[in-house]
């Protein structure tokens, strides 16, 4: 197949594109290189299989030239992030919405055979049930987790009025190789390894007790080839480890000492996906154990050199507007 995959040069994206090269299959990459990085790409460019194309989704007419003979989509490509969205909620909407709009559009024109979105399991909020099933009410806490969700909606109303044949999936803390740095304050992954390089304390929220289902980037990658060779359509499915693991077991894992910073409001102290869903239906599950996800980090250390350097007081100028919106009713 020709294999198409929006912001292939980030983190999930990259592994997916090599997946996709392994597996026999011809790749195009569109990435605007806004937070994707050529440098995650170095392995594939010069594979006479490969292009690449730094086109933003926002430029439909500039995006349909990339869609010329394509069979699968892969629709990667969004801004992450909490406290951004919350600052400028309208780059989200423009990015995560206005963008799948038109990735939809150029898609159904050049009437694919597959469209996988890569869903989000922020838009659970703080979930009442766990482990947290596809059929739990959508409770988005945030712009981020609101535009992922209200893309997933587009890419659902397509499949069922357009007849794209068309699956997401909603992913669960996703972490390895290549994870994202850049950006404010975040994946707690990219955080500590950097503070682990420079021998900095690792910054805890909370007590450390929350848990987690960090879920290993390889098996996520194997996950969107494995829906997008399905005959499916209109389903969608969590993709998670099976299990959820404490930070307090990160940490003593990743081994060094800890400074404690205040819980951020309108955070779960749990995200632990039911996965029975994607088993029985495309006998799927992960492989990777967050124990080898996390000693394959550690060997990739060197990786995050350039990652900033967080502690206590830069965290809390930087999730201030977090604290602001989300511990009061009102935000300004």
């Amino acid at each position: 197949m020709k294999a198409l995959v929006t912001g292939g040069a980030g983190f999930i994206g990259s592994h997916l594109a090599e997946l996709l090269l392994r597996s026999g299959h011809e790749v195009v990459v569109v990435d605007n290189l806004n937070s994707g990085r050529l440098k995650n790409l170095e392995d594939l460019i010069n594979d006479p299989l490969f292009k690449f194309y730094p086109v933003d989704i926002r430029e439909r007419e500039s995006l349909k030239e990339c869609f010329r003979g394509v069979d699968w989509v892969f629709h990667l490509a969004g801004l992450a992030d909490i406290v951004p969205s919350i600052e400028n909620p309208q780059d989200y909407f423009e990015v995560n919405v206005d963008g799948t709009f038109n990735v939809l559009e150029c898609a159904r024109e050049a009437k694919v055979k597959r469209f996988v979105y890569a869903a989000s399991s922020s838009c659970y909020g703080i979930p009442k049930d766990y482990p947290t099933p596809e059929s739990a009410t959508a409770s988005p806490q945030y712009p981020y987790a609101l535009t992922k969700y209200l893309g997933e909606q587009l890419v659902m109303h397509w499949a069922e009025l357009y007849k794209l044949p068309a699956i997401s999936l909603r992913l669960f803390n996703v972490f390895g190789p290549r994870s994202r740095t850049s950006g404010t304050y975040g994946a707690v992954f990219g955080v500590f390894l950097a503070q682990k390089l420079h021998g900095a304390p690792f910054t805890v929220v909370g007590d450390g007790t929350q848990t987690r289902d960090f879920t290993f980037v390889s098996d996520v990658a194997r996950a969107f080839l494995t829906a997008a060779e399905s005959n499916l359509s209109g389903e969608i499915f969590n993709v998670g480890s099976s299990n959820h693991y404490s930070v307090n077991r990160l940490v003593e894992l990743l081994e060094g000492d800890v400074v404690y910073i205040p819980k951020r409001p309108g955070e779960p102290d749990c995200t632990f996906a039911d996965v029975s869903k994607i088993q029985q239906m495309l006998n799927w599950r992960a492989q990777v154990s967050f124990e080898e996800g996390v000693g394959k980090l550690l060997d990739s250390i060197h990786d995050f050199k350039d990652a900033p350097l967080w502690d206590p007081e830069t965290i809390k100028k930087a999730t201030a507007k977090w604290f602001e919106c989300l511990a009061e009713p009102i935000c300004s």
